[in-house]
């Protein structure tokens, strides 16, 4: 079950909200531990078992570790700890990174070892990743233990994050799971937080994906450098609304129900380096991988050799993080690469330029990033890259590219307007800090109920369209 599907918007959701607020306070976090569960089994019936193992494993291992650790014992609680995130991440690699070890092999060694085509679970990077992040905060005094089954339960299986995040680390809602206090202020900005994110999706995500998908299916060697372009920056536009929308989406939900997720997105399409594009991109994977490994790995207080081996190791697991194919872990060394590029070379030479020059750099190697990352044969991938730059000698552009450029230059206009902070800054400089009027409202309430219904009407004649993250 997708967040912009009909079943979601107009039977679950309103099922699970309607429940939810007439069940007494202390059953709520069961209601939403329960449709929680049933949203993840309508994808994945078999998987739910999985997840709730999981669940069931960190949750006593978590009560392990808080014990052995008031009983002095620190051997005992690092010895559970290291229980959990061995079966943690075994659990992982055997669904996600098997049978791209087994194909490996074959491939290096001819030995025809079948495949085992076990399918993906859905969202297990991203609850894995959770529960981890819980029992290492627990070893390390970070947060308190939770005692309570259903609300650890309800913590990793919450539908708004469970599928792509954000990674909700359990120590920023530790307080909300206990006492949070649902309210219409809250309810109201987690309504219109939804429905820019569903928007951001259906009308711009998968529209522009659109132009990808034309131009990926044309003979490559017949691209003009202009359509080639084209087809990056649609891909480039699509994985940004498409990822950021969820996460606003997510985030919305998770005010309907009284919590405040962390913001997973700051417009990174605006950044003037690949460093701050990386602090202002999926923010809750970056930051799990800094204070879960780069730092434990020694950060930037060591000798600056292994300064480069910690980046270099943080960003081949970001890279096949991402998925079991060597075009992933090509793309997280192509960022490791460029960070300590910038960390040792360019950082004064950047910052020395004007912004418009930085930020024309950033997006320039984050296109070409997102191409690595798209193709996952890594052949096509070069042979696309090759003809972004007039390698097939088709020109520069043709009337294929004017033609296509006709037809999604409005489309291309919302997305660039929609990845910078023009239009908040707009809104801003109209109210000038005042509270809106009567009319404003009428007026923003408006705005809002358009993009719904508009959204609703592109969903109606729509096949099944997950979000891009879901296969991570």
């Amino acid at each position: 079950m997708v967040f912009s599907s009909l079943l979601f918007l107009f039977r679950f959701l309103p099922a699970v909200l309607i429940l939810y607020y007439i069940a007494p306070r202390k059953l709520r976090n069961v209601i939403l531990l329960l449709f929680s569960l049933f949203f993840y089994a309508w994808g994945e019936p078999k998987y739910v078992f999985l997840m709730l193992f999981t669940i069931t494993m960190d949750f006593f291992i978590g009560k392990g570790i808080d014990k052995a650790k008031k009983e002095g014992n620190q051997k005992k609680a690092k010895r559970f700890l290291m229980t959990s995130i061995l079966v943690d991440l075994s659990i992982l690699g055997f669904f996600k990174y098997a049978d791209f070890l087994i194909g490996t092999v074959n491939t290096l060694t001819g030995a025809g070892i079948p495949l085992l085509g076990i399918p993906l679970p859905i969202g297990i990077s991203f609850f894995t990743f959770q529960t981890m992040s819980y029992t290492i905060d627990v070893y390390k005094g970070s947060t308190e233990v939770q005692k309570n089954w259903i609300k650890y339960g309800t913590y990793v299986s919450m539908f708004p994050q469970l599928i792509a995040g954000p990674i909700v680390q359990y120590k920023t809602i530790a307080e909300q799971m206990e006492h949070r206090k649902e309210n219409t202020s809250d309810f109201s900005e987690g309504i219109h937080r939804f429905m820019i994110g569903l928007g951001k999706k259906v009308l711009i995500a998968n529209n522009i994906g659109a132009l990808w998908d034309a131009i990926a299916v044309l003979p490559v060697d017949g691209l003009a450098a202009g359509t080639a372009w084209l087809g990056a920056l649609a891909y480039t536009f699509q994985i940004y609304f498409d990822f950021s929308g969820y996460s606003d989406m997510a985030i919305g939900l998770g005010k309907m129900f009284g919590f405040h997720f962390l913001e997973n997105f700051n417009y990174p399409y605006i950044s003037k380096s690949i460093t701050e594009f990386w602090r202002r991109w999926h923010i809750s994977l970056s930051s799990w991988f800094k204070e879960y490994v780069y730092i434990p790995l020694g950060g930037n207080r060591c000798k600056i050799a292994k300064q480069i081996r910690n980046i270099l190791v943080v960003w081949m697991l970001t890279g096949i993080w991402h998925g079991a194919n060597w075009n992933y872990v090509l793309w997280g060394c192509y960022y490791g690469a460029l960070l300590l590029i910038e960390k040792l070379v360019l950082k004064k030479v950047l910052n020395r330029l004007p912004g418009i020059i930085q930020r024309i750099y950033t997006m320039f190697f984050v296109v070409i990033g997102w191409i690595i990352f798209k193709c996952e044969d890594m052949a096509y991938g070069i042979s696309y890259l090759k003809a972004m730059f007039g390698g097939f000698g088709q020109g520069l552009w043709n009337n294929e590219t004017l033609y296509l450029l006709g037809n999604y230059a409005v489309l291309f206009v919302l997305a660039i307007l929609g990845s910078t902070m023009l239009p908040k800054k707009a809104a801003g400089v109209v109210l000038g800090g005042r509270k809106r009027t009567w009319a404003e409202n009428v007026i923003y309430i408006a705005f809002y109920a358009v993009i719904f219904f508009v959204s609703v009407a592109y969903l109606v004649d729509a096949t099944y369209n997950p979000f891009l993250y879901f296969r991570f």
